[in-house]
């Protein structure tokens, strides 16, 4: 058989993702934040794009108005959702030049300043606490450089990371003097901080509280691990005291601080801003989008003009703005169906989740990303885009859009019941529990067998793990 090269006409389909559907499916999973960013980034990179002044009702007529002729007038240009009056032309200098000369005739009295909201005070964290005090102690310049280092190396819990041995060797520094330097940093405030472990740190501020040579010490340097099961029982049979000493001296250690640089956290909290509300109006349930903060973009209508201008304009820039002038257009168009997409979920979870809304999680439904695109007649795909990192705002609280989708559990009559409402059954029937004799795990499973939930005792488990509650013999509490 011969080999020979021939030309030949086959026909395939094949998905090509586009840079226009790349940016729509990476908008759609935002979230508010990271879209106020991205699209702060655009307004910054593409000039074409700006944000628009809200309008009036009456002003909405005469944007579609001229839009709809500039759409005839560029039938191959992107839609623009808004035009504005052109500019005039403007005499920039002599402006500029007016402005400065104002400026300098105002005196120093008049100058304007930031408002006191703006003006935002930076929180001491745990390594300026500590420097602050070492630059007050009267230790010499070795052992201040051995302490900038010991605190150099404290976790933000308030824990060495490294050994001594180890700072010994980087510093050059006899290992006996950089314990004494580490037992000046451990009176610092706050008290425990540069401990090793968790029971340096417990007996370093039981010390400074007076208790040496007591029952709280001899527990913190013996039995730590009964105190962690509540072994209350085996520490007084140890140590050959009455269980009522015992109990009193592990409430003072439970007073303790288990983590000393906790309160100098830096770290700021950050709020939720819900993405949807769901509001109850009358019998029915109102669903809004939460537009605050969110900008309303258009096109520049400089630049439309200038394409509409007979005045002459290199090819180069013509094809410039034409595509800034496409990247505009598809931005606003992705932003409008992202918003469509959260509303359409919104809305197909709340006609399921309605007994939620009303009476709260017990009454929450199995729900699967498949039921919701199956009804809004999309993608699994898309819902699980649309509900990552979108939050709203129910009359039950604030909660993720992923949260409603949980997988069922059969009941005792053969109904489906969502996870977690077995699991909110589990932490109500904890919460209520006695604590002396706290519930085990098949106890729990029995008690949710009388409300029509069938589960097995290490579901139970699962559960109560997954929701960081501890086992029956943790959770008692003898007193």
């Amino acid at each position: 058989m011969a080999l020979e090269i021939r030309q030949s006409l086959s026909l395939a389909q094949q998905l090509i993702m586009t840079p226009q559907l790349q940016q729509a499916i990476k908008l759609l999973q935002l979230s508010r934040l990271e879209l106020l960013e991205t699209i702060h980034q655009e307004l910054e990179t593409n000039p074409i794009l700006e944000e628009a002044l809200s309008a009036g009702a009456g002003d909405e007529s005469r944007v579609e108005d001229k839009t709809d002729e500039f759409e005839k007038e560029f039938p191959d240009r992107p839609e623009s959702p808004a035009e504005e009056v052109s500019r005039e032309d403007v005499d920039w200098e002599s402006y500029f030049s007016d402005y400065t000369s104002r400026r300098a005739e105002l005196p120093h009295e008049e100058r304007e300043l930031h408002p006191i909201e703006n003006i935002t005070a930076a929180k001491t964290n745990l390594y300026d606490h500590l420097s602050w005090q070492l630059n007050l102690s009267n230790l010499d310049d070795s052992q201040k450089e051995l302490a900038e280092h010991i605190i150099g190396n404290l976790n933000e819990d308030g824990y060495l990371d490294i050994s001594l041995e180890e700072i010994a060797e980087t510093t050059g520094q006899p290992l006996e003097r950089v314990t004494e330097t580490l037992k000046v940093v451990q009176n610092f405030d706050p008290v425990g901080v540069a401990a090793r472990d968790t029971r340096e740190s417990l007996l370093i501020q039981a010390k400074f509280h007076n208790l040496g040579g007591t029952i709280v010490e001899k527990i913190i340097m013996d039995h730590l691990k009964d105190l962690e099961n509540k072994k209350y029982d085996h520490i007084a049979k140890s140590l050959s005291v009455p269980l009522q000493e015992i109990l009193q001296s592990i409430s003072i250690i439970q007073g303790l601080e288990p983590k000393p640089g906790r309160s100098y956290l830096d770290e700021e909290t950050i709020y939720i801003t819900p993405d949807i509300y769901v509001f109850k109006v009358g019998d029915d349930y109102q669903i809004l989008l939460n537009e605050d903060g969110m900008p309303k973009l258009r096109i520049n209508s400089y630049y439309r003009e200038l394409l509409r201008s007979h005045n002459p304009v290199s090819e180069s820039a013509k094809t410039y703005i034409q595509d800034k002038l496409r990247s505009a257009a598809w931005l606003i168009k992705s932003i409008h169906q992202r918003q469509r997409t959260i509303y359409k979920v919104t809305e197909s979870i709340v006609r399921v989740q309605r007994d939620f809304l009303e009476k709260g999680i017990t009454q929450l439904k199995p729900l699967v990303l498949r039921d919701v695109a199956e009804d809004i007649e999309m993608h699994e795909s898309t819902v699980s885009r649309v509900t990552t990192n979108k939050y709203v705002h129910t009359p039950q609280g604030v909660f993720e859009l992923k949260f409603f989708f949980n997988s069922s559990i059969s009941s005792v009559d053969g109904d489906a019941v969502a996870s977690e409402s077995v699991k909110e059954h589990i932490r109500k029937i904890i919460k209520t529990e006695d604590k002396v004799r706290p519930w085990s795990d098949q106890e729990i499973a029995d008690a949710l067998m009388k409300l029509n939930i069938r589960v097995a005792r290490r579901t139970v488990a699962k559960y109560r793990e997954a929701m960081g509650i501890l086992p029956s013999r943790k959770r008692k509490n003898p007193y």
